[in-house]
């Protein structure tokens, strides 16, 4: 059985160039315990996912100079990441190539906040990226982590992880086949309150390689990215 959901914390990027409405969209997810970072047009977006990569980006396709296509093309060429489309359009033509190219769902101008909110929730539901509380268990080939009990099992054979390597992995298997920068993973497991390298999550990942014997291959290396866990 699933434990509740929780939304607090995760982090929002919202690509909006009318301030108006960027501030409507950030106050309605702050409501409910996201966090919310601004971008007005795509080259500031697409610096801001360099640095820090969200839980999921709210897009407007009508921006000022690079419009919201060429930007979700630029996201999917590197991320994996939830994406959802806002359009001013009548027409469906470019919210449909919008998800064709990978973005997860769409919501057309005037819409409802609670809408968009219900929209962003329900992507993340879908997604597997949603925090759960301690129980019950992740299985992915042969790994097997029991949340409740902390432990994890590789094809049966208990394996002695540390409470970081235990986080990472849990993190990492919970969203499966989704690429993580190092900095996101230092927020999500390490904490915004702790200052540690990023190196640090590379020498957790060589340890917690070793210790999944030959299931080690499913924790990828994304070149210029993070890491990922490969379902």
């Amino acid at each position: 059985m699933e434990g509740p959901q929780n939304f607090k914390g995760m982090r929002i990027l919202v690509v909006e160039d009318e301030d108006d409405i960027a501030q409507l969209i950030r106050f309605n997810l702050e409501e409910e315990g996201f966090l919310v970072t601004i971008s007005g047009n795509g080259l500031d977006a697409l610096s801001k996912l360099e640095r820090n990569l969200p839980d999921a980006i709210i897009l407007d396709l009508m921006l000022p100079g690079m419009g919201g296509v060429e930007i979700l093309k630029k996201i999917r060429a590197k991320f994996d990441v939830p994406v959802v489309l806002v359009t001013a359009r009548a027409g469906e033509t470019d919210a449909v190539l919008g998800l064709e190219m990978g973005a997860d769902d769409y919501v057309r101008k005037p819409f409802s906040p609670r809408e968009l909110v219900a929209r962003v929730k329900a992507v993340f539901r879908r997604k597997g990226t949603l925090r759960e509380t301690a129980t019950g268990s992740i299985e992915r080939g042969g790994i097997e982590m029991d949340l409740s009990a902390h432990r994890v099992r590789v094809h049966g054979k208990e394996a002695d992880l540390t409470l970081i390597e235990f986080k990472l992995l849990q993190l990492l298997m919970e969203n499966s086949d989704m690429a993580f920068t190092r900095d996101r993973l230092l927020d999500r497991v390490w904490g915004r309150e702790i200052y540690v390298s990023d190196r640090a999550v590379d020498v957790n990942i060589k340890r917690l390689r070793s210790k999944l014997g030959e299931e080690k291959e499913r924790l990828e290396t994304v070149r210029g990215v993070g890491y990922r866990f490969r379902g």
